[in-house]
């Protein structure tokens, strides 16, 4: 419903224009998810103040999904959580899925 709201009020000559938006946003926050992951591995490390978990899985619901995942598999962090082991490739698996049905719509 709401993707098709959004599709209906779209001009489909901006959509090239909003795919190059949507892919700076993804790289940013990509990047934010990976660096967040190395951050919150090294302050572990040294018996610091974290980041929390719920911010981990916020940057991945928004969009940092792969940037946590390959945080996890590049720092070896969180690994041993299954919440990340199970919960962040559901939510790559989610967001695939909209993406595909959001495509479908334009």
């Amino acid at each position: 419903m709401i993707f098709t709201m959004i599709s209906n009020s779209i001009n489909k000559e901006s959509i090239p224009q909003l795919y190059i938006y949507l892919y700076i946003f993804l790289f940013i926050i990509n990047l934010a998810a990976f660096l967040c992951m190395l951050i919150d591995k090294r302050r572990a490390i040294l018996h610091r103040w974290r980041i929390s978990e719920s911010t981990l899985f916020l940057l991945a619901f928004f969009g940092g999904s792969l940037g946590v995942l390959l945080g996890m598999v590049a720092f070896h962090h969180k690994t041993k959580k299954l919440r990340f082991v199970i919960g962040i490739p559901v939510i790559i698996l989610i967001q695939f899925l909209l993406i595909c049905y959001g495509r479908m719509l334009i």
